[in-house]
């Protein structure tokens, strides 16, 4: 590991917080499973704690791809005005991801974490530097979903990299093309947009996400009457999958408003 590499994850363990000593709190096995009922109750912050202590007792797969996932849902709540110290967990969180992978490359949920990490890291870059993580994304997606084509997230960030892809300015694009190679770009349509994140709702029809990034792709397309359709359901669902649901209820009836005479 790179000096700068091993910084960041300095950094990022730093921040968390600190429970009971190990030896108190029943172990690794009790530990993730801690973790696993923390994260389904949308406390990332805690079940964080737990899979960062179960990785220092055993640096397994499953330690190494939750901590990852926790880390994100942790770092995506933060503002804007903390973006610098936002962006290191994110690349903590690649850095697990990325070990995951490097512990085990024959199952999904790794390479998804990696694909992931990176999508968050790159939405908060200007799209010259965007464009650099745009094949990593795609390459750990697409891998993804082969191992499990049944991989609801998976579909969902496969479809934004897509719209993504298309949403780049011009000069982005030939920047990417004529300096980086980048001439697999070419391949983003927004119909490969819509039909990956239809097949995410169709995988996972509670998670709102799901619904209100389709809802944003089906404007781009002028689909309107769709795209009311997918935000009238995610006001109408429970907040019950993601950390940020909140936050995207609201942006959903803000764009609702936006559309509603569309």
């Amino acid at each position: 590991m790179s000096r700068s590499r091993f910084a960041l994850l300095l950094a990022g363990l730093a921040a968390l917080p600190h429970g009971l000593p190990a030896q108190e709190a029943g172990g690794y096995e009790a530990r993730m499973a801690r973790g696993d009922s923390l994260h389904d109750a949308l406390d990332p912050a805690a079940a964080l704690e737990e899979y960062r202590a179960a990785y220092f007792e055993r640096q397994t797969y499953d330690a190494m791809w939750k901590f990852s996932r926790s880390q994100v849902d942790v770092a995506k709540q933060l503002d804007d005005d903390r973006g610098d110290y936002r962006d290191s967990l994110y690349h903590v969180a690649f850095l697990y991801a990325d070990a995951a992978v490097r512990a085990d490359s024959t199952d999904a949920e790794g390479h998804f974490m990696l694909s992931q990490a990176l999508g968050r890291v790159s939405l908060t870059k200007g799209g010259k530097e965007r464009v650099r993580y745009a094949k990593q994304i795609y390459d750990a997606v697409t891998r993804a979903i082969e191992l499990d084509p049944g991989h609801d997230g998976a579909y969902h960030i496969l479809g934004v990299w897509h719209a993504e892809i298309l949403r780049l300015s011009g000069i982005a694009r030939f920047f990417a093309k004529t300096f980086l190679g980048a001439d697999f770009m070419s391949r983003a349509s927004w119909d490969s947009a819509a039909v990956y994140l239809e097949r995410a709702v169709e995988l996972k029809p509670e998670d709102l996400l799901h619904r209100y990034d389709l809802a944003e792709i089906y404007v781009d397309i002028e689909r309107y009457a769709d795209a009311r359709r997918q935000l009238e359901e995610v006001l109408r669902l429970e907040p019950t999958v993601d950390v940020l649901d909140p936050q995207t209820q609201a942006d959903a009836a803000s764009l609702l408003a936006e559309i509603r005479d569309q």
